[in-house]
């Protein structure tokens, strides 16, 4: 039997923190026989010990030092965490913290590029802090704990008889990866491969790899969609044991399958997505009750009923999280069989579902919700575009969907009931145009357009909002296990900047910033609205925002302003909602202890991995988009255009177009009119000589100065300093080195999803938000 002295230990899953205790009280590193005598343990906890230390260690939580001992790492001036890179060549450690631990600056440890070693961007480390500093700590890396990636992607080119080496697409990587001679896979020249590291860095020599892929020229048609592929790590196919389970998947609903189920057949069911839709699945039936309420039923395709745990089709879609969308192409979670097959909610065909069914009184709240296993027949597949002509008063599809009229026009009335009281509640809206971008046959881009937010996209919006609020209400009600969808109150500093930036254009937040509510910025939201600033404003509080998350805990959403949320309304393209329907299911059939047994990990990982693959998602598709604006500018050299500003840095200025929502960059150098200093509070660049000041929000002509296809990125010139120059009013010599703090600093910001709230739509294509 194992017995412990100080501290008192419990079971044997204990073991871990009770090590941690330990060294915390003693104050020092200690050996395993030390911590073998101190917590009293028998043979089988030596055995248990070692695992334990090593799990730690890989952890991070502690860290192996001379003469085989462990300690603390805070404890010993050591920070563990990731790096991010800088393609300056430094970096910064990151260091790991407890999930919903408020990220602050200065936690990050500065690391020069010569005490870089052996790291690269994204590899989780442990780094020494040095000193000090009035900007933060200072540190080198001194070991490489985890790496990132072992595959690279980047542009080809050969070393003639001595092989070649792979130039990094991610310019954090700050590695060439040399390939010998017979490992190029017949990439040529600038070909963009995918590259495999062999051999890692050291302080004095690059890693070397091996060519897995050729991916194409950076200039021909589909390669961009290849590289982002590539570099993000994006399946191209399921396995062959996947594809197998999925045909066996009985292709229409059987009699059996409904056994057992509530009928909602007779209802006037539709689904409304947006018209490059794929997949469908959610369906809305809404009737009105007597004495002005009304009863909403939302039915949500019951993958849950095909796809079982454990199996090869839960494992892999488990591993992808998530469907991918690209503007010509999905990443899909689930075989097509299943996607666009069985679990699609089709017109006029049966199909399985899990419902919400909900009374709502004559002003929208709600009053009973009901949950249930069903099936139905929806009676059309709508587009937003139709239901919205349809309420609009076109006559001609008033007509051709006469049955389906009363439906839409009661769909309408309560969802702006709804939004009303959600507004009133607090709950923040970012309703602004998003860009679409118009594609030819061979995906390139011809144009981009304003995706305007119709009133019909809100309505379902609004049914889905309130189904995923009535099942995260039900399951933390019943506490069973499940995956809540999270999203934190906003982090003080960055509220902060948010009141100072907002200042400046005569906005006020209230001024216990740390207690800042959803109302107060809705407030801000509510002032803005129709006027000049209002998309910059709006883009500046959703860099304010935290990421909304997945989490096993039930703590609420900010932005939303509830305190329950769970994701139920996609199962065909996010895990997360699977999971929930699984919870869901259990509960209503008395089975919520069993739950966890089902889960393919602890609840906790599977949140932080289900979150990882949603950011993956995210910044693939939103990487490939920039790519394609960037081609779509190439042809466009000294073109003008009016923007307006939306960043002001050192080194120059960010403007983005009015009409086709690209950025690009004004660089200082460029602005060859004036010395031109920079003021990081007032966030403005001002001329010595003219006078002449660049704020946040500022109107400005500007002219395509180079497209930069690799780097993806677009410079801009000033218009009014180049006309400037050129009539000779300015001073005629280029600028001083701008303004520089003492140390780089780089630091990206999480973008919240609030912008993309709600029911995130399907197919390619707009209406897909995520909340």
């Amino acid at each position: 039997m194992t017995t412990r002295d100080t501290p008192t230990a419990g079971t044997p899953s204990d073991l871990g923190a009770s090590v941690l205790e330990l060294l915390a009280t003693q104050g020092k590193p200690m050996g395993v026989r030390d911590i073998v005598r101190r917590l009293g343990l028998d043979a089988p906890g030596r055995h248990e010990l070692k695992d334990v230390l090593r799990r730690l260690i890989a952890d991070g939580q502690l860290v192996k030092i001379h003469g085989a001992r462990v300690g603390l790492p805070d404890r010993m001036n050591l920070v563990v965490g990731r790096l991010t890179a800088n393609p300056a060549g430094f970096g910064f450690v990151v260091p790991d913290k407890p999930a919903g631990a408020p990220r602050t600056r200065e936690g990050d440890v500065y690391v020069s590029a010569v005490n870089m070693k052996e790291a690269l961007h994204g590899d989780r480390v442990v780094a020494r802090v040095e000193r000090h500093t009035p900007k933060g700590a200072e540190g080198r890396i001194i070991r490489v704990l985890e790496r990132a990636q072992q595959n690279i992607v980047g542009r080809f080119e050969e070393d003639g008889r001595f092989g070649g080496h792979v130039i990094p697409f991610d310019k954090r990587v700050l590695h060439e990866i040399f390939i010998p001679p017979g490992d190029e896979a017949g990439a040529r020249p600038g070909d963009m491969v995918l590259a495999e590291i062999t051999r890692p860095p050291t302080a004095t020599r690059n890693p070397s790899g091996r060519v897995l892929q050729r991916l194409g020229r950076l200039e021909d048609p589909g390669t961009d969609l290849k590289v982002i592929m590539a570099k993000y790590g994006l399946p191209d196919a399921f396995p062959p044991e996947v594809d197998a389970e999925a045909e066996r998947v009985p292709k229409t609903v059987r009699p059996a399958d409904i056994a057992g189920r509530t009928d909602f057949r007779d209802w006037d069911t539709v689904t409304v997505d947006p018209e490059t839709a794929r997949d469908h699945d959610d369906a809305i039936g809404l009737d009105r009750l007597a004495g002005g309420g009304w009863k909403l039923a939302v039915h949500i395709a019951d993958v849950a009923h095909y796809v079982r745990p454990g199996s090869a089709l839960d494992q892999e879609a488990y591993l992808r999280g998530t469907s991918v969308y690209f503007p010509d192409r999905v990443v899909p979670m689930l075989p097509h069989a299943l996607s666009s097959g069985i679990c699609s909610l089709v017109e006029n065909q049966d199909r399985l579902t899990q419902t919400v069914v909900l009374e709502l009184d004559a002003k929208a709240r709600v009053r009973k919700a009901e949950f249930h296993d069903g099936v139905i027949k929806s009676r059309a597949r709508m587009t937003y575009q139709q239901v919205q002509r349809i309420v609009d008063g076109d006559a001609e599809l008033r007509r051709q969907f006469a049955p389906l009229v009363p439906l839409f026009e009661r769909m309408d009335e309560l969802a702006k009931l709804m939004r009303r009281r959600r507004y009133e509640r607090g709950s923040l809206d970012f309703d602004l145009p998003e860009p679409k971008l118009v594609l030819d046959e061979a995906g390139q881009m011809t144009g981009i357009v304003a995706d305007a937010r119709l009133d019909s996209m809100r309505s379902i919006e609004e049914f889905m909002l309130a189904a995923n609020e009535a099942v995260a209400e039900r399951l933390d009600r019943a506490g069973t296990p499940t995956l809540y969808r999270i999203h934190e109150q906003p982090d003080p500093e960055r509220v902060e900047e948010f009141a100072e930036l907002v200042s400046s254009f005569g906005y006020r937040l209230p001024a216990k910033l740390e207690e800042v509510r959803p109302q107060d910025f809705q407030g801000i939201l509510r002032q803005v609205e129709g006027k000049p600033e209002e998309k910059l404003i709006s883009y500046l509080l959703l860099r304010t925002m935290r990421l909304a998350r997945y989490h096993e805990e039930n703590l609420g959403h900010f932005g939303l302003a509830t305190e329950m949320y769970a994701h139920f309304t996609s199962p065909i393209r996010r895990y997360p909602d699977l999971v929930v329907h699984r919870s869901l299911r259990a509960v209503r059939h008395g089975q919520g202890a069993d739950v966890a047994r089902a889960l393919p990990a602890p609840l906790a990982e599977m949140a932080k991995h289900l979150s990882d693959m949603e950011r993956r998602a995210t910044d693939a598709e939103r990487e490939l988009i920039e790519w394609k604006k960037v081609r779509f500018m190439a042809d466009k050299l000294g073109d003008v255009f009016s923007g307006y500003v939306t960043g002001v840095q050192s080194f120059g200025l960010f403007v983005e177009l009015d009409e086709i929502y690209v950025q690009g960059l004004v660089h200082v150098s460029s602005m060859t009119d004036d010395y031109y200093r920079f003021d990081e509070r007032a966030h403005m660049l001002k001329g010595e000589n003219t006078g002449k000041v660049y704020r946040l929000g500022d109107r400005v002509k500007v002219q395509v100065a180079a497209v930069k296809l690799e780097e993806r990125k677009i410079d801009f010139a000033l218009v009014d300093v180049l006309e400037r120059a050129a009539a000779g009013r300015g001073p005629g010599r280029p600028p001083t080195r701008p303004t520089r703090p003492s140390r780089p600093v780089s630091r990206g910001r999480e973008r919240s999803p609030a912008r993309k709230a709600g029911k995130a739509g399907k197919g390619r294509g707009g209406g897909r938000r995520r909340r």
